[in-house]
């Protein structure tokens, strides 16, 4: 399965409803970047994605984006072989 990396918020509802999903999809382990308390990491974030909202998801090398653009892969059929992905 390929890695997972997310930036978060502590209190952030799209961040809990993506964690949801991506569990419900067999992801064990989520690496979470937190950026309310990591100002160079909401930089990093802000410059490698060119967005300002959280979640922003990784899977492997590819940036699925937010909340929505995850539950779109999902409903597209793209998010299970995106994970599985070699």
């Amino acid at each position: 399965m390929q890695a997972v990396k997310m930036y978060t918020t502590a209190f952030c509802p799209y961040c809990v409803r993506a964690k949801q999903i991506l569990k419900s999809k067999g992801v064990e382990e989520i690496e979470e970047i937190r950026i309310d308390s990591d100002p160079a990491a909401r930089s990093t974030m802000m410059e490698i994605t060119q967005r300002r909202t959280v979640p922003q998801i990784f899977i492997g090398d590819t940036h699925v984006g937010g909340c929505d653009d995850l539950v779109a892969l999902d409903g597209r059929g793209g998010l299970v072989p995106l994970l599985q992905a070699a």
